[in-house]
């Protein structure tokens, strides 16, 4: 009884290591294949990113929002006329300046209202060319190589185990799975949840654009501009925190303590989660955007 006791016993620790295995080889290329797509999603402009969602809110800002962007305009400039006169007595101390003067500024508000698209798609080309210089600088890979760790490491370690202690590791690595893969999906929801943010935006970009020909109504589009400045170096922030993780996930000693390690790269990953979420609010900190 013995021997098929022992065969037995080595039958249970194998299926348990190969559990356990499968869970880790899992866990890593899950968390490594979810980040490793961050630069590429936000280093696109919003024409690249979805080209069908582009158009629809193309059409919508010129075909819905520009007429009502134009009448806003137009009260905006009686309005300025209106107090100009006011200013100027009643037109006894009118001069040709000041029809000058509101001729520009006229011509300067229909010619912003005319190119708001353009202007908005220019703020998020910079982002762009930054989050690519960005990606040039951060040189860290966040991809580990699984087989070699797998093999030199971890199955060094699982054969000095019993069986209760495979069993309470294959919980462990389960669950630390488990977390990697509601941690993948938040990050999804972030990079995705950025992209409809800016969508919205430019959806509108022509009524607030129609307001900076005004000292009083400019603060609409002033802070407008600041936004879309922050949305597009939120992708800049997102680069930073990606490269923060790839050097703490590099410098993992998984030799030293297995469970360690595992919840260590949870942490990390749970980390990065967190500061991606806070790198909206840190970007309109910034540039002052409410």
């Amino acid at each position: 009884m013995g021997p098929i006791i022992d065969k037995i016993t080595e039958w249970g620790k194998e299926m348990l290591q190969g559990w356990v295995l499968d869970n880790l080889n899992t866990m890593f290329l899950e968390v490594n294949e979810k980040v490793g797509t961050i630069a590429g999603e936000v280093g696109r402009t919003p024409s690249a990113w979805n080209a069908g969602i582009f158009s629809m809110i193309e059409n919508l800002s010129e075909t819905v929002m520009i007429p009502i962007a134009g009448m806003i305009i137009s009260a905006i400039l009686c309005y300025e006329l209106i107090t100009m006169v006011m200013e100027k007595n009643n037109l006894h101390e009118m001069g040709m300046e000041f029809f000058f003067r509101y001729l520009v500024k006229a011509c300067v508000a229909v010619l912003l209202l005319s190119k708001t698209f353009a202007i908005t798609m220019a703020v998020f080309d910079v982002g762009n060319a930054i989050v690519a210089s960005a990606a040039g600088v951060i040189s860290g890979s966040t991809s580990m190589d699984v087989t070699s760790v797998l093999i030199t490491l971890f199955e060094t370690q699982l054969s000095t185990m019993e069986i209760g202690e495979l069993i309470g590791l294959g919980i462990e690595t389960m669950l630390v799975s488990l977390c990697m893969k509601i941690m993948s999906v938040l990050i999804t929801v972030i990079l995705y949840g950025r992209m409809m943010e800016i969508y919205l935006s430019v959806s509108v970009a022509p009524i607030p654009f129609a307001t900076l020909s005004n000292r009083e109504w400019g603060s609409i589009g002033s802070n407008y501009i600041k936004g879309l400045c922050a949305l597009a170096f939120q992708g800049f922030f997102i680069m930073v925190c990606v490269g923060i993780y790839s050097v703490l996930v590099t410098n993992i000693t998984v030799a030293s303590n297995l469970h360690l390690a595992l919840w260590s790269t949870a942490a990390y990953t749970i980390l990065l989660c967190f500061s991606l979420f806070k790198t909206g609010s840190l970007s309109k900190s910034i540039f002052h955007a409410h």
